[in-house]
């Protein structure tokens, strides 16, 4: 389980490199924006914590750039106590907000919490699509539908935004990650219909001019 900590103060980092080390978690921990947006563009942590007031600048941005459309479960672990910037949090999508100083127990108790609460969600549904994002296997009235391993990936994107729009930029940043090679919006539109075309189910949804969305029957 690897868990991506963004979090300046040296002293909690070291408590919870201890804690979650106790606990067979594998944590990855920076101290500033940049090296953030290094470590996301990159990898793909099961969860994140965020400190929100950092050196060189505030974490609500890097959450509504970047976390949110990759869909990771997300706290924020934070001195700022008062009540708008909390709700603002809440608002944004975070699963959860926690103020300093805190319990480490406490902490690991409410990421259990939400790890167990995704693990429910991990199959998804529609119409007689199944996609085990566990497994990244998708399913057609329970038959196996064989994809390519960037088709799934595409695929994946969309499932793990179920009812949400994913703009087409964001799927051409997921393409470029995955083989390296210059994209452009035609490569999304061959890669939806071959997508399409091997599932024979219409569950895409293209939202013109801004991306797809796979809806929740």
């Amino acid at each position: 389980m690897n868990i991506f900590l963004l979090e300046d103060n040296e002293t909690i980092v070291k408590g919870l490199e201890y804690s979650f080390k106790a606990n067979n978690y594998e944590l990855y921990s920076v101290n500033n924006l940049k090296d953030a947006y290094t470590y996301l563009k990159n990898n793909k942590p099961n969860l994140i914590i965020l400190d929100i007031s950092l050196p060189d600048g505030n974490s609500l941005n890097l959450y509504k750039d970047v976390i949110k459309d990759l869909n990771i479960p997300t706290i924020f672990l934070t001195a700022l106590d008062d009540e708008d910037t909390i709700v603002n949090c809440f608002n944004l999508g975070c699963d959860d907000y926690i103020t300093k100083p805190f319990s480490s127990k406490e902490l690991l108790a409410r990421i259990q919490r939400i790890l167990l609460r995704n693990k429910e969600n991990s199959i998804i549904t529609t119409q007689n699509i199944k996609f085990d994002l566990d497994k990244m296997v998708i399913y057609k009235d329970n038959k196996e539908v064989l994809l390519t391993s960037l088709e799934k990936n595409i695929l994946s994107l969309l499932f793990m935004n179920i009812n949400k729009t994913v703009r087409r930029g964001t799927i051409l940043d997921k393409i470029w990650e995955l083989t390296g090679n210059d994209v452009d919006d035609h490569t999304i539109t061959v890669y939806l219909k071959r997508i399409r075309e091997k599932l024979g189910v219409d569950i895409i949804k293209t939202v013109k001019g801004i991306g797809y969305r796979i809806d929740e029957e």
